[in-house]
């Protein structure tokens, strides 16, 4: 198992570690409702230093990213990220992603930790012109600083104003006394905030001056099971639960991501999905009665026949309610449409509903 530059961190501060796509992982340090509700009002701090970070440069570097993603990069200046997906050849999705145009011919590449080698070797099989890729895994930490008090919390930390960093955008900056962090308005959260990119060994600076910078605004540490509950109130899907090798952008909802204004893997046979319509939908639910649904949970109709399964499934620490996110075929995907989700022997019924779940 390999720990992060700030594992110690982490124990130090009574967190539980857990096993995670090869790493020491924080999973929770007071609780998940606590850390929940900190970042839904406040502000709380992730190490999520275990993903994934390519570098590719050179004058073919985008020529090899629109080949491989299904968003269109030709779309990013300086300073813009953006959420895109790798389609494999079968109609699946190899990872989801987000791409930075650091500078001219110079991106950088944020992958699922659990599929750094998978998607290396992919970009790498489809490399045939030439661009230069770096895997800066093990060299770089990552910190999500995520919350509504995240900007005000951090200015100080900053010469730069951080309220000028729209969504989805990024400076190259001093943060915390280290220059030349990449600053972030990004996060998977839906409560706004940054994400900081830097190098192992500036990390552990940052991370003290950031909880000594949000002293006054309630900021905590927060582990990995609150992550999973805030992403999946936004409906944000999860890499190995809602989308993975053998599920489509289009039928999982992600065909806003995916532009057909451009050649890309598989590009035609997702096209034609499109066209004609998926078979199966990823569709998001709300239980009507108590109960928490959880992954591998049966989806029942009316007449007690299994009709899919759930992919996430939680109870909502803003909301108080069983919510999910799971496959069903189209005839059943319409939002209000009523479903089951069979919870042991009780087959509970739930509503379709339209994402997010929370709305802040």
């Amino acid at each position: 198992m390999k720990n992060t530059a700030l594992t110690s961190t982490h124990k130090a501060l009574g967190a539980k570690l857990v096993p995670f796509a090869g790493y020491h992982m924080p999973v929770q340090y007071e609780g998940v409702n606590i850390e929940h509700e900190t970042v839904r009002h406040a502000v709380g701090v992730f190490d999520v230093s275990h993903m994934g970070e390519f570098l590719i440069e050179g004058e073919h570097a985008l020529d090899l990213i629109q080949k491989v993603t299904s968003n269109d990069a030709s779309k990013l200046t300086v300073g813009k990220a953006q959420y895109s997906c790798f389609p494999n050849d079968d109609g699946g999705i190899v990872d989801d992603l987000i791409v930075y145009k650091i500078k001219e011919e110079t991106y950088l590449l944020v992958v699922n930790a659990s599929n750094i080698e998978k998607d290396w070797n992919w970009i790498q099989s489809k490399n045939d012109v030439g661009a230069e890729m770096r895997n800066l895994s093990d060299d770089y930490s990552l910190l999500a600083i995520q919350g509504p008090k995240a900007i005000e919390a951090m200015q100080s930390l900053s010469s730069h104003d951080l309220s000028e960093i729209k969504f989805y955008n990024f400076i190259v900056g001093d943060f915390a006394g280290i220059e030349h962090v990449i600053i972030s308005a990004t996060g998977y959260t839906g409560s706004g905030g940054f994400e900081i990119y830097c190098k192992n060994s500036e990390v552990k600076q940052i991370w003290d001056k950031v909880f000594e910078a949000g002293t006054d605004y309630s900021i905590k540490p927060i582990g990995l099971a609150a992550r999973d509950t805030l992403r999946l109130e936004m409906g944000y899907c999860l890499y190995g639960n809602d989308i993975d090798d053998t599920t489509s952008p289009i039928e999982a909802g992600l065909g806003w991501i995916t532009k057909f204004t451009k050649d890309f893997t598989n590009c035609e046979a997702l096209k034609a999905e499109k066209e004609r319509g998926t078979k199966r939908k990823l569709v998001a639910f709300e239980l009507d009665e108590r109960g928490i649904p959880r992954q591998g949970y049966d989806i029942v109709d009316s007449n007690g026949k299994k009709i899919g399964e759930v992919t996430s499934g939680t109870m909502s620490p803003s909301l108080g309610k069983g919510i999910g996110l799971g496959y069903v075929p189209t005839v059943f995907a319409s939002i209000n449409s009523k479903i089951n989700i069979q919870i042991r022997k009780n087959a509970v019924p739930a509503t379709l509903i339209k994402l997010p779940f929370y709305k802040g």
